[in-house]
Order: C-alpha cells, then sequence, then structure tokens
C-alpha cells in the first residue's frame, strides 16, 4: 500500500536520503524546506506519516495564527536556552487510517531513526546542542522498542549516561510498556505520545497515553511484605527508583521524568 509521507527538513539532515529509501518502496513523498511552507499545508493531517527536523527560533515563531499549529508539528513551549536548539518530531497519529500495518510503520520509523543515529546525531555535533524530540505513534510495544533503543543512544552520546552504569533503559521501557498495555490496552487506534527533551544537562521524558489514567497512589506498596509475590506496582517502583525526578498528572495517563547527568559522565 502507497503511504503518503511528508518531511519537513530545513538543512536537508534526512529528507533527501529517506525519500529515495521511501520513494523505492513505493511511498508518495513530499518535501517542505521550512515550517512556515509546512504551515501553509491544509490538510498536513492527511499524510500518514509526518517527518520533521528543524531548527528553532523563539517559541512565538513555532506556532501559525492565533498561537495554533497542526498537531503533526513539533511544540516547542519553551527555548529559554543558550546554544543550538533543534526540534524533531515523527508522527504516525494518521497511520493506517484505512488498513494499519504494524511492520511497515516499524521499517519505516527504524529507517528515519537508523539514519538520524549514524549520520546527524553525531557526537561532536550534538554535544552543545539542545533538542526536543516528539513521537506521536500508534499503540505498539515493536515501535516502542525501536523509540527506546534510539533515545538511549541520543542521550548516551550527550553523556547523560553510561549504558553501562545506567538503569534508564528500565525505566523507559517500563513506561513505554505501561502506556501500550495498562493505558491504552494494545489499542492500535490510540496514540502513544512521547517528549525527550535532552541536553548534556539532563533528559526529560513524557510519556502518554490515551487511556482512562489510575491514581498512582493506588498501587500496592511492592516493599510491604504482604506484596511480595504481587507483580502490581513494580515497574513504578522501578522508575521512582531510578529517574531523579518523577510525576503523574492528576489523570493518571501522563508520566514524567527526569534523568539528570552526574559529574562523572557529563561530557567535557
Amino acid at each position: 500500500m502507497q503511504r503518503r509521507i511528508l518531511i519537513i527538513d530545513d538543512h536537508d539532515d534526512l529528507a533527501s536520503a529517506t525519500e529515495e529509501v521511501f520513494v523505492e518502496l513505493g511511498h508518495q513523498v513530499d518535501i517542505v524546506d521550512n515550517r512556515d511552507d509546512a504551515l501553509k499545508i491544509e490538510n498536513i493531517e492527511g499524510y500518514d506519516l509526518v517527518i520533521t527536523d528543524l531548527d528553532v527560533g523563539r517559541p512565538e515563531k513555532s506556532f501559525g495564527k492565533n498561537g495554533s499549529q497542526p498537531v503533526c508539528l513539533p511544540k516547542v513551549e519553551s527555548v529559554d536556552t543558550p546554544g543550538h536548539v533543534k526540534a524533531f518530531k515523527i508522527c504516525a497519529t494518521n497511520y493506517g487510517r484505512d488498513e494499519f500495518r504494524e511492520e511497515e510503520l516499524k521499517d519505516l520509523v527504524a529507517t528515519v531513526l537508523d539514519f538520524k543515529a549514524r549520520f546527524v546525531d553525531k557526537t561532536s555535533i550534538v554535544q552543545d546542542l539542545h533538542e526536543n524530540i516528539e513521537f506521536e505513534l500508534p499503540s505498539s510495544i515493536s515501535l516502542m522498542h525501536i523509540v527506546l533503543e534510539y533515545l538511549l543512544k541520543r542521550v548516551e552520546k550527550l553523556g547523560v549516561i553510561k549504558s553501562e552504569q545506567s538503569n534508564l533503559f528500565v525505566a523507559l521501557d517500563e513506561a513505554f510498556v505501561n502506556a501500550v498495555k495498562h493505558g491504552n490496552k494494545f489499542d492500535e487506534k490510540k496514540m502513544i505520545r512521547i517528549t525527550a527533551e535532552v541536553s548534556k544537562e539532563e533528559a526529560r521524558f513524557t510519556i502518554e497515553d490515551e487511556g482512562e489514567g489510575f491514581d498512582v497512589h493506588s498501587i500496592p506498596d511492592p516493599l510491604d511484605p504482604e506484596n511480595l509475590f504481587k507483580t502490581s506496582g513494580r515497574g513504578v517502583l522501578f522508575i521512582y527508583n531510578i529517574m531523579d525526578e518523577v510525576q503523574y498528572n492528576d489523570r493518571g495517563n501522563r508520566l514524567t521524568m527526569v534523568k539528570r547527568s552526574s559529574p562523572e559522565t557529563v561530557t567535557k
């Protein structure tokens, strides 16, 4: 099945290389090289997949008229940091509206992230880069695994973590699986929204599902001997122990986690 793919890339970091692959696979690819032209597209949500890789100016320039913008464009709510700031997003909100093919979407996302990890996210470049990374993807464990692998490589290049010394994989894996399994209950029509704001000082992750949510305080205490053989709550405990900051929204369907760099891991 031919998919409609939009690539918004102001420095051609991803556009030409990924366009060649996607066209070879039989998909329709449109490319624009700036946010303003993307905002002029009347039905940007009509694309199956939208890939955005842009330099970011002041926050007010990130939006369209009256402060609104298409949901498939990155949201940069605050650019209050010195240095080079980028916004990268993969949006598949409307993928599979006619027919969902998990393996096909997984291959498309993997192609983009593999190219970005190997050729765009070079250590010499990302060390001084502040990047807002977003994913809007259907509820699929296999897709979450690809995103997880990419994010770990990304923060490791910044020096936030050292893979051999960090349990960040465990925390993110628990959060992603909980969102797909318990939040959206494996419903592929519901989206998982993942945001990562990364710099050499910290990595801030937000995971939001479209489920009913839950009361985190209602989870049985895994440290209570009476709950020794209960599996419920262990994932949340892992997250709290691994991350430096953890916060759920009132509804319980959005989790924010922060991992800060330790002095010995900060890249000089």
